[in-house]
């Protein structure tokens, strides 16, 4: 037998001891809590956006140092967050 094949016997050994070791049949998540740094669900669309309205975040995204895409959905999730609605004025 090569020295390769006696190698990856003895780790698949070594995996099933350890995994016999450390790993319990069943794992109770019900006091479990929710990662506060994983990332939501996203979901691409497409918007029209006036030309000045991108620029302006733009130019507030490079002083900030973060894509202006994430910015926009920053401010937009904060509107959400807070319940906030628009005030239109017509005319």
């Amino acid at each position: 037998m090569s020295d390769l094949k006696k190698y990856i016997k003895k780790r698949k050994e070594q995996d099933k001891e350890f995994a016999n070791g450390y790993m319990r049949e069943e794992y109770d998540f019900s006091n479990s809590v929710k990662n506060p740094y994983a990332q939501k669900e996203k979901k691409q669309i497409s918007i029209n956006i006036e030309v000045d309205t991108i620029e302006y975040f733009k130019i507030l995204a490079k002083k900030v140092d973060i894509p202006y895409q994430n910015l926009i959905n920053s401010y937009l999730s904060d509107c959400a967050q807070r319940m906030l609605e628009p005030k239109l004025q017509w005319g």
